[in-house]
């Protein structure tokens, strides 16, 4: 399984991105410290907002949900995709980077459990 379920924004203040989008549409904010913001929008995609410049990535992040990180590893590097960054836990899950031929960065991830 692979869907696209998280997309994870560069943001000067994620406190403020979140209030926008709360503010704004109504959709329900989750801070996960001063540097982070989740935004539910009710549909099948989640947002996040990174204000954390060493964790930032220069465009949004497009995040791609599996049931098997190691075997989405292999699928993505046997079809030319490079991993930018290692295997980590954060809250919920684990996830890499990897950037695809034509450049773009991208994440996959797995929830926990």
């Amino acid at each position: 399984m692979y869907e696209i379920d998280f997309v994870e924004f560069p943001t000067d203040s994620a406190a403020g991105s979140g209030r926008f989008f709360e503010e704004a549409f109504g959709w329900k904010v989750t801070p996960y410290g001063p540097a982070y913001t989740d935004v539910q929008s009710g549909g099948a995609v989640t947002f996040g907002f990174q204000q954390d410049a060493v964790q930032q990535t220069a465009a949004p992040l497009v995040t791609i949900r599996t049931d098997d990180l190691e075997r989405a590893r292999g699928a993505v590097e046997a079809a030319g995709g490079v991993v930018t960054v290692e295997p980590f836990s954060f809250p919920g899950g684990r996830r890499f980077h990897f950037r695809e031929p034509g450049g773009s960065e991208l994440a996959v991830w797995t929830p926990e459990g």
